[in-house]
């Protein structure tokens, strides 16, 4: 499922024009980007939660010339998948 279908599926399910379907999903996505950003981290009770996880800056090598190269220091989010949400996937 992408963005578009998401949209579409929220909007038939609610009986909701497009455009409140679309302002809702976004404010959605918007909520938990900003949230991430401030460095909260976001848990939806049943699915998982997200939060950030920094690393820091190192020197590096480039395999290919051998060159050293400094890294710098970058956030990336990280997704937990929650219990209920690995049971329902794991059902038989």
């Amino acid at each position: 499922m992408n963005k578009g279908e998401l949209i579409k599926a929220v909007g038939e399910k609610y009986n909701l024009d497009y455009e409140f379907a679309v302002d809702f999903v976004n404010l959605f996505f918007d909520s938990i980007r900003q949230a991430l950003n401030n460095e909260d981290r976001v848990e939806i009770r049943g699915f998982g939660s997200f939060a950030v996880k920094k690393y820091n800056g190192y020197t590096g090598r480039n395999p290919k010339t051998g060159v050293t190269v400094e890294i710098k220091p970058k956030k990336l989010p990280f997704f937990k998948p929650g219990k209920d949400f690995k049971e329902y996937l794991n059902r038989k």
